[in-house]
């Protein structure tokens, strides 16, 4: 919903075009396909307040709400199956990464200061991240500004995949 754009948002992602657009905005992409999905969530939650009242209200091992309890649990079951269908075939799978944005977003990304913390150590890479807030400069900027590490160095350090595969 954040890409919504054209210039809203997050902006790391581009999603298909599947109407003309917006009759207020014209350029603007229109979420059709996510607004779709969420319009079956709002069903399936309406299907089990009525699946939840419909137990609730069974006496002992006779419960005559048990058509409308399976009517509903069923209709959800299949609604959702179209949704994740349809999200996946009109969204996902023609779905395009703004990979300049996405990159401007980790290089300027302040958690990228835990990698630093094992080469510069804690009270130093604090510092340097004040710093970039403070002068709205990335960490890589500020390091190599004050020669604390060699260009090689900041390049395999601050490695987004340093953070969830380390070496």
């Amino acid at each position: 919903m954040m890409a919504s754009g054209p210039k809203v948002g997050f902006n790391e992602i581009f999603l298909p075009e599947k109407q003309p657009g917006s009759s207020i905005m014209p350029g603007k992409v229109n979420p059709v396909i996510p607004e779709v999905v969420n319009q079956v969530c709002f069903q399936v939650i309406g299907n089990d307040a009525t699946v939840t009242m419909a137990a609730e209200a069974g006496q002992m091992e006779l419960n005559v709400f048990e058509p409308v309890l399976f009517y509903n649990l069923f209709e959800s079951l299949e609604i959702l199956r179209h949704a994740c269908s349809t999200l996946r075939l009109h969204a996902i799978q023609d779905l395009k990464v703004n990979e300049h944005r996405v990159h401007d977003y980790v290089e300027h990304s302040l958690a990228m200061a835990t990698a630093l913390v094992k080469h510069l150590g804690y009270a130093k890479v604090s510092e340097i991240t004040k710093q970039a807030l403070k002068e709205n400069k990335s960490l890589r900027t500020i390091v190599l500004e004050q020669h604390l590490m060699s260009e090689a160095e900041v390049d395999d350090a601050l490695r987004p995949e340093s953070m969830i595969h380390p070496r």
